[in-house]
């Protein structure tokens, strides 16, 4: 979605916080631009607002892109063991308050948040036809940063209605992690009772996706009977698994009947590295490119994010997903005549999901502007969170489970004969293992071992007690008056 707000920009509270090393013979300066406590006086303010709301999802690239390099399938990669030095932290899970990444999900998280706070704050300025859809999708796009700042740090500062302004940092503590779930539930509850079930634009918020990311909500707090009747919504349409799932992760199959959810990008709008945030096109695309390539199909990229063996090999033969979803360069470079050179931790796989493609316009950088949409969610994963909500809850519908689970395996293999029968914990081991097949390379993996307790026994380097969340930017402590307790650990 393109930015078109252009008479303000809301920014996360630590930024908010750097004008403060300014003069103050400023103040008195009369604004060019309108004055943002002025501002919803027609419809169109509201929808330009949303928009700006909406531009931040763009920035989600960055917790996909770190958060599959927290699992087990990845390799940080790059350059060299110090390329992007808070990513190669994070791969050996030796992370500190004092870490670029995690500071840049923290702040544009929040930045969407009081994005979505600006609309809201005002919402009852005006009345007009559409605004109660407009409130909707302003709910549910804060629920979408809160949900990832949740999972990411834990408790966080909780803002309902309103903005983080300059001096709030004073007196805005942390909020329990149940509070803000609770918020989320109430948003997204809101968002699915007053959003149509389609949308004529692409990438704007319907009730599916409303239900869909409540049904994750309810699964992440152990809400297994909750999320079981959310995610039941979302399976009776209008989604669908796509036939072909070759095609999934190309241009032909950007919001299909699949996506539930999608991240929109765009290769017109280009950016630079001081302003990552700014780029319209998926920057984590060419951070997954491949080294100095030369040949069909792709483009060259930076090496990052690169799978490991074991990920390539985990799944059955016969299952088509395995050279769709990730890329054997060897393989593929024998076959096609493909160069490239080989980076840091230079595994022979790559994340062949989100690779950088050949024929997009990429203006500006070229790494920076990739077209590929993110499916943040999408239906195969609607599928086997209601499988797994379906086997854990109280009274378990296995039948069911099994169902969901089995028509995801089905595409894989063409058949029936894979279909999984077992019940009860056998079960549950069989949908996990599915869940990384089916989502490998789509940043799912860290948090899915942290909510079901294996990411100790799965991810090197993960100090139990400690590593389930992220530590807070030391920064947004200092800049609260040091009043915030760190995270466990750190």
């Amino acid at each position: 979605m393109k930015k078109y707000i252009t008479y303000f920009q809301i920014l996360g509270l630590a930024a908010l916080l750097l004008f403060t090393s300014c003069g103050e013979d400023f103040i008195d300066v009369a604004p060019n631009n309108e004055n943002s406590e002025d501002y919803f006086n027609t419809p169109e303010d509201y929808e330009l607002a949303l928009v700006g709301a909406y531009d931040l999802l763009q920035a989600t690239y960055l917790n996909v892109l770190v958060g599959e390099i927290a699992s087990d399938n990845t390799l940080a990669g790059g350059e060299s063991a110090t390329d992007t030095p808070g990513i190669q932290e994070i791969d050996n899970m030796t992370h500190t308050p004092v870490n670029q990444q995690l500071r840049d999900i923290w702040g544009w998280m929040f930045s969407g948040v009081n994005r979505a706070n600006y609309i809201l704050e005002f919402q009852d300025k005006i009345d007009f036809d559409g605004k109660n859809e407009i409130i909707a999708q302003a709910r549910f796009l804060r629920a979408y940063y809160y949900f990832e700042l949740v999972k990411w740090f834990g408790d966080v500062p909780l803002a309902v209605d309103q903005r983080l302004l300059f001096g709030d940092q004073f007196n805005v503590d942390r909020t329990p992690a149940s509070e803000v779930y609770a918020q989320i539930e109430l948003d997204l509850i809101f968002a699915a009772e007053n959003l149509p079930a389609t949308q004529a634009q692409e990438g704007r918020v319907t009730s599916g996706a409303a239900r869909a990311l409540l049904g994750k909500a309810y699964l992440y707090q152990d809400k297994f009977t909750e999320a079981a009747n959310a995610l039941d919504q979302v399976i009776a349409g209008p989604y669908d698994l796509l036939d072909d799932y070759s095609i999934l992760f190309l241009q032909e199959g950007e919001n299909s009947v699949e996506s539930v959810f999608e991240v929109q990008y765009t290769d017109k709008e280009g950016a630079g590295f001081g302003c990552l945030q700014c780029s319209e096109g998926n920057v984590a695309v060419g951070f997954n490119g491949i080294r100095n390539y030369s040949g069909p199909e792709f483009d060259s990229g930076f090496s990052f994010n690169v799978p490991v063996a074991e990920a390539y090999n985990a799944f059955e033969p016969g299952d088509s997903r395995q050279d769709n979803a990730i890329l054997d360069i060897e393989a593929f470079a024998a076959r096609t005549g493909a160069t490239y050179n080989e980076g840091y931790e230079h595994t022979g796989y790559f994340n062949r999901k989100y690779l950088p493609r050949k024929g997009d316009a990429n203006l500006g950088d070229a790494n920076l502007t990739n077209p590929n949409n993110y499916r943040s969610i999408r239906f195969a994963d609607v599928l086997l969170m209601a499988a797994e909500a379906h086997n854990r809850k109280t009274n378990p519908n296995d039948v069911l489970a099994q169902e969901y689970l089995n028509r995801v395996r089905r595409r894989a293999f063409g058949d029936l004969d894979h279909d999984i029968v077992a019940t009860g914990a056998a079960l549950t081991e069989f949908i996990y293992a599915e869940r990384r097949l089916e989502l490998v390379g789509e940043g799912h993996r860290f948090f899915d071992l942290v909510r079901t307790g294996r990411a100790a026994d799965e991810i090197p380097g993960f100090t139990p007690n400690k590593n389930e969340l992220f530590p807070i930017p030391s920064i947004e402590i200092e800049l609260a008056g040091n009043r915030w307790e760190q995270n466990q650990g750190y």
